[in-house]
């Protein structure tokens, strides 16, 4: 036999066993995308209002546009959902809710809690047997879903009540169960989460520190109320968002490949709850696909500001209004915009008094210096409302440190070698302290109680500080319209602010 002719038989032998792979793979993926699909439960978009906030229009033609997310946790015992959350309660409420805001750019993303108890106008909602009801004033928002009764909920009637409280088109709903949160946790091999104090209550046994959950114990941990941090709601929505965040950075350090993705997928599409849109395996890849260059460190939760009313909650105005107006206009917390290209760019309404350099582009070395944000007081999501501003200046490298309270005055720590971007950093936070740390290879912003009184609101471009009472618009910087967004940030959002790349032990309690 001729070389060239055992050549040419290797060759059809490889083309043939290529051939055999690919449909081998092929074969298996339509399979498991056929077991995805059997798994997936939708609702009935008969139960969505027909009169609801219009759909964002693309900037351009064919260019992305924002997407918002409506995540629901069910507390159903049904199904087999009693035997990880105990006790046989019917109807489900839907006791974790947040809204998550994907920019237009699909590379940043905020995601805000609703508080379980607050007090919210429920619309006209659809009953089983095809009815509507009455919209109902000050009920709790949790209530929503139980309207009509249904065995597994009505993420209808929460996703109209969230489109009536917020303005924003729901693009998603999404609700999981106790099923759901605890097969997830196991499909990632456990998510890093901190409990503050040991618990024993209610058939609830989880260990004080840092430990990774899954199943019964990822569960108890995201449901526990009473014998946990400060016993409250708010303490809760606190640990969930710390529990997401750890369970995005695990997903995220795996990387999005299929061994990682497939076991989990399987687990959650089976206690998932979703719309049509999400409706089937492809759509929900896409999905997943859209959103998966979104860095852990651009990822934003905040609790919608609220106060407590009795044994319920009220959301404080103007800063809640405030806070869906930023995001139906795409806006980042401190009023900047993504411009759906990738990079946060400066609002249009910029202060012309800003600092000398502070609307400049930085250089590609001052954007990846090392900052830390330092809060020095103890007020909750002071330091994540720093890191914003620093992002949105356009630093990538910015991380939170623990918090060291007791600081009267605001202090920014540099090396000599990281001068350039240390003095982009010192503008933005006019007043604070320059101290050079030679050898520390770092910038460390360190935000003290005067950070906190000069303003109220922080402003990425301007420290300029708004009139008490006065509300985001009537602080605008003088000269630009009416209505248009500040860049700071309300005190509201700002005290609820919590960065998905925070310490998972830092400020889990909202005292």
């Amino acid at each position: 036999m001729s070389t060239s002719t055992r050549r040419r038989r290797y060759l059809r032998t490889a083309i043939g066993l290529a051939a055999v792979l690919v449909l081998s793979v092929v074969g298996a993926g339509a399979w498991f995308y056929h077991r995805l699909d059997n798994n997936i439960t939708t609702f009935d978009a008969g139960g969505v209002a027909t009169e609801r906030p219009p759909a964002p229009v693309p900037a351009t033609p064919g260019a992305q546009v924002p997407v918002n997310v409506l995540l629901l946790g069910s507390d159903t015992r049904d199904d087999g959902n009693d035997s990880l959350g105990g006790g046989g309660e019917g109807v489900g409420h839907s006791d974790t809710a947040i809204v998550v805001h994907v920019y237009a750019d699909h590379k940043h993303a905020v995601g805000v809690s609703v508080p379980r108890d607050t007090l919210v106008t429920i619309p006209s909602c659809k009953l089983q047997n095809g009815t509507w009801t009455t919209p109902k004033n000050d009920q709790m928002f949790n209530s929503a879903f139980t309207v009509g009764e249904y065995p597994k909920g009505n993420p209808a009637c929460t996703q109209n009540t969230v489109e009536k409280l917020t303005g924003l088109r729901i693009d998603h709903t999404v609700v999981v169960d106790f099923k759901g949160a605890a097969a997830m946790a196991d499909a990632v091999g456990g998510v890093e989460a901190c409990v503050p104090n040991d618990v024993n209550q209610y058939g609830i046994h989880l260990k004080k520190g840092l430990q990774k959950l899954s199943g019964q114990s990822a569960v108890d941990y995201l449901r526990a109320r009473h014998g946990i941090g400060d016993n409250s709601d708010i303490g809760r929505m606190k640990r969930q968002q710390a529990f997401l965040s750890s369970m995005i950075k695990k997903v995220q350090s795996q990387g999005f490949s299929l061994p990682t993705l497939l076991p989990l997928a399987d687990a959650a599409t089976k206690s998932l709850t979703v719309d049509e849109g999400l409706g089937t395996a492809m759509k929900l890849v896409d999905f997943a696909r859209s959103v998966q260059d979104i860095k852990l460190s651009d990822i934003t939760f905040v609790t919608a500001p609220w106060r407590f009313a009795g044994d319920r909650v009220r959301l404080v105005q103007p800063d809640a209004d405030a806070l869906w107006k930023l995001l139906r206009e795409d806006r980042t917390l401190d009023g900047q915009s993504t411009a759906g290209t990738g990079q946060v760019t400066s609002s249009p309404t910029a202060d012309p008094g800003a600092p000398t350099g502070a609307g400049t582009p930085l250089a590609p070395e001052q954007a990846a210096a090392p900052i830390t944000v330092v809060n020095g007081v103890g007020t909750a999501g002071l330091a994540g409302s720093g890191a914003e501003t620093l992002k949105a200046r356009g630093f990538t490298n910015v991380a939170l440190g623990a918090n060291e309270p007791g600081h009267p005055t605001s202090r920014i720590g540099y090396d000599p070698a990281l001068k350039a971007a240390a003095d982009q950093v010192v503008a933005l936070f006019p007043g604070a302290q320059a101290v050079e740390e030679p050898g520390s290879g770092t910038i460390t912003v360190t935000l003290g109680a005067d950070y906190r009184a000069a303003g109220t609101r922080i402003d990425s471009v301007s420290a300029a500080s708004p009139a008490p009472g006065a509300t985001p618009d009537a602080a605008a910087t003088p000269g630009t319209p009416p209505g248009t967004p500040s860049p700071g940030v309300p005190t509201g959002i700002a005290e609820n602010t919590r960065n998905a790349d925070t310490d998972p032990c830092a400020n889990l309690t909202f005292g």
